[in-house]
């Protein structure tokens, strides 16, 4: 199957820049020939005269398994969350909870122009729950990393607790084998790390994530680390590299975010969420204080929208304010410049991703070769109108309301607006149900 998207305003957030009214010749899965006037014989052709078109969203980091219970969490911190969700709420899931969250939520991102999910599942205490969340992702039809993880509840009488207990090795080698060539799902882990666990069940893990080859990626930061000279003896035993990854990272000194930062460890923030549940300020600053960028991730949807423009917009008016108040303290004045452009703030969401998942050959840009992971902005739109900038209407006027189709891997999932070939009104009615059903378990529900 041979599309061609015909007369875009193109960012590609690749070497060729911005193109104005410009063709996207995609055939099969694959981005061919990206360029004015394409002759490109029998195929399907969009008309994008009046859209901007720019590469399938990253969302590097969100917990999916928390979609029927959106709101919830509102106005936690980040202690209430760990009280009230993961030793509470999170206790009640099965299976089929897990199930119909992933798949909502899945479906939600495509519908906000994400078209590469890192699921960081860490409510999983099954292997039924993990095959069950798998199968959501699967069957909404995103481009998917599915990090496994481990739950998070208080221990029961004679229970090891959770940061004593190593990392299901056995567990991830299954789902590896289970999905082995898989064209849209990649399996990582999601470990505790020694921010959250004891130094041998750390060095465990990140050996275990070595040895298979996969991303391990963990959260950093949210009250005291339970092995604070962790990071010391893992960089010592040389098991850091470009395949872990941090999430929030806020409890790293500036000495270590530059030895990590010269590593080649990713980072991702969580801008929205860290500012909401008192984690403290996006390290967005310190990386680029390194020379390096974050991936940005919506994190809970048990607390925010899932939408990753509001993500970018929200780092970069984050970012943009500290260095704002910073140059004010110093100079006394307004700065002469913004320091943070927009189109650093998109690279967050689409290259930054991509590269966090060591994928950037394929997704992330919009160029020859890669995989068509397409999203069209309807640009005519009444809140779009003007358009001056494409890049500055993307990350600044853009909103869900906007995103009119979504491709991923040469396949349309969303045109006009609406999602393609599926049926949402069942699925909403046992999201609900779930939702109740957990809430209700915890006298929650409303």
């Amino acid at each position: 199957m041979r599309t061609l998207i015909r007369g875009a305003s193109v960012v590609t957030m690749d070497a060729l820049g911005e193109l104005p009214g410009a063709d996207i010749l995609v055939d099969g899965d694959t981005i061919v020939e990206i360029a004015p006037s394409l002759q490109a014989g029998d195929c399907e052709v969009v008309e994008a005269a009046n859209f901007i078109a720019i590469p399938g969203l990253v969302n590097a980091h969100m917990h999916t398994w928390q979609t029927a219970l959106r709101g919830v969490a509102a106005n936690w911190t980040l202690l209430e969350y760990f009280a009230r969700m993961h030793a509470g709420l999170a206790t009640v899931f099965e299976p089929e909870d897990l199930h119909i969250a992933t798949l909502v939520g899945a479906l939600n991102q495509l519908n906000c122009g994400t078209t590469t999910l890192v699921d960081w599942c860490h409510n999983n205490r099954t292997p039924e729950h993990n095959d069950a969340a798998i199968d959501g992702l699967l069957q909404s039809g995103i481009r998917a990393s599915f990090f496994h993880g481990t739950p998070k509840h208080e221990p029961r009488p004679g229970e090891r607790p959770f940061w004593e207990t190593p990392h299901p090795r056995a567990e991830v080698e299954r789902l590896l084998a289970r999905h082995r060539g898989q064209p849209l799902l990649d399996i990582g882990t999601a470990v505790l790390g020694p921010h959250y666990s004891t130094l041998e069940v750390a060095l465990h893990d990140f050996r275990m994530a070595r040895d298979l080859g996969v991303i391990a990626s963990l959260h950093q930061g949210g009250g005291a680390a339970r092995t604070p000279d962790g990071w010391d003896r893992l960089e010592a035993e040389g098991l850091l590299g470009p395949h872990i990854n941090i999430v929030h990272g806020h409890a790293l000194s500036d000495d270590q975010l530059g030895r990590f930062c010269a590593l080649g460890m990713s980072f991702s923030v969580a801008a929205e969420n860290e500012m909401t549940q008192g984690h403290g300020h996006p390290i967005t600053g310190r990386l680029r204080a390194f020379g390096r960028a974050p991936s940005l991730g919506v994190d809970l949807e048990s607390v925010l929208s899932g939408d990753m423009i509001t993500q970018a917009r929200v780092a970069l008016g984050m970012q943009r304010s500290l260095d704002n108040v910073a140059y004010r303290e110093a100079h006394g004045s307004i700065p002469p410049t913004s320091t943070v452009t927009t189109r650093e703030a998109l690279s967050w969401i689409t290259i930054e991703g991509a590269k966090m998942l060591g994928a950037e050959r394929r997704i992330g840009s919009l160029a020859a070769g890669k995989q068509a992971d397409i999203v069209l902005i309807r640009a005519g739109d009444l809140n779009m109108q003007p358009v001056h900038d494409a890049l500055g209407a993307v990350v600044f006027q853009a909103s869900l309301a906007n995103v009119d189709s979504v491709m991923v891997a040469g396949c349309w999932k969303k045109r006009g607006g609406v999602l393609l070939g599926v049926d949402l009104a069942p699925l909403l009615a046992a999201l609900n149900r779930s939702g109740r059903k957990i809430t209700s378990a915890l006298g929650l529900a409303h």
